[in-house]
């Protein structure tokens, strides 16, 4: 195993609760009290980030905001006392890949962590690369490449990306996507769904029609003519 974690939580004893027990699953744990020591800390080397939303000073949506903005795909997992549903789309509309409520069980934390990797591991196929005129998808590679342009996706966004252009033209519905994508989650409510997609059409800019909804049916990839 061994994938490098970064805790960010300014509650002392959870950082150290949490990175005993991770590290007894095998994971290597390194943990901060601070968005801001955080960002200094992060390196591509980190496979993910358990991150608290409350703390002083930067808050950990803006930390995300501020990893997705520059590039970044590490799996996000926000660790929080917030648990309204617009709480958690805001979570996932600045890139989390994830949401746990506190209070939490340490066997929670650890198989939600276990499910996010799982997933940014990769999507298993015999087609390497897919081709929809201008736009290329890696699947190997994780890299979309629009008319001249890589794309930044995060990894859940890039899974749903997959998913529907491995299946062109099948409409799939909210709640497959989320079996597909989020079968380990516990709960994921489907308006999650609306908002990673708005997300996708939003950064593929004028490639955006290559994704249409069908009302009361759900998402589908389009074949460019």
């Amino acid at each position: 195993m061994g994938e490098k974690i970064l805790l960010v939580d300014d509650d002392k004893d959870i950082c150290e609760i949490l990175a005993f027990n991770l590290s007894n699953e095998g994971y290597h744990v390194d943990y901060t009290y601070s968005a801001e020591d955080a960002l200094k800390k992060f390196t591509p080397a980190y496979s993910l980030i358990l991150l608290d939303v409350m703390m002083g000073g930067m808050s950990g949506y803006k930390m995300a905001e501020r990893l997705r903005q520059d590039g970044s795909s590490v799996p996000i997992i926000f660790l929080t006392a917030k648990d309204t549903e617009n709480d958690m789309i805001t979570g996932f509309s600045v890139g989390g890949d994830d949401y746990i409520s506190k209070p939490f069980s340490i066997k929670e934390v650890v198989a939600r962590v276990k499910a996010v990797l799982k997933r940014a591991s990769g999507i298993k196929t015999n087609s390497r690369r897919l081709l929809f005129g201008e736009v290329a998808i890696d699947l190997d590679t994780k890299e979309v490449i629009a008319g001249r342009t890589a794309i930044s996706f995060t990894k859940t966004e890039f899974e749903i990306l997959a998913l529907l252009a491995t299946n062109p033209s099948k409409i799939f519905r909210r709640e497959d996507i989320i079996d597909r994508i989020w079968k380990d989650a516990i709960y994921t409510s489907e308006r999650t769904i609306d908002v990673h997609i708005t997300r996708l059409r939003k950064k593929l800019g004028k490639y955006a029609p290559l994704i249409s909804s069908r009302s009361g049916y759900g998402y589908r990839f389009n074949i460019p003519i």
